[in-house]
């Protein structure tokens, strides 16, 4: 069953998002926490949260194993743009975007074995 989480509205480029994004595709979530705990960028801290929340998706709503989960999908579109204008020289103002971007990640793992109630004992008069 695939499990999945999205973070909307990431205050960061989607083209550097989705450098950070390549170095885990694929990877099992745990190779890819300790990727990202270790990456120089700034990028991926929203991209571990995503991973982790999808972690935390599987394990308590789904009741997947948290060991066997593996990244099945991870991409990263572009959001919504702040338009802005930045001071040039002669009094003019030069147009940029602020871009923003959306990560979907996907998991997907083994089904944790229910486990059957107790039996109750019956009590001895």
């Amino acid at each position: 069953m695939s499990v999945k989480a999205i973070a909307k509205g990431v205050h960061m480029s989607p083209r550097k998002v989705g450098v950070v994004a390549s170095l885990v595709r694929g990877r099992t979530v745990a190779d890819a926490i300790t990727i990202l705990e270790h990456a120089p960028r700034r990028a991926a801290l929203p991209v571990k949260k995503v991973i982790e929340s999808a972690k935390a998706n599987a394990d308590h709503n789904h009741n997947l194993k948290p060991d066997t989960l593996q990244l099945v999908s991870i991409t990263v579109t572009p959001g919504p743009r702040f338009k802005r204008y930045r001071p040039a020289a002669h009094g003019r103002a030069l147009p940029f975007q602020r871009r923003t971007s959306h990560i979907h990640v996907i998991v997907d793992g083994e089904t944790r074995v229910a486990k059957k109630p107790a039996a109750k004992k019956e009590e001895a008069k």
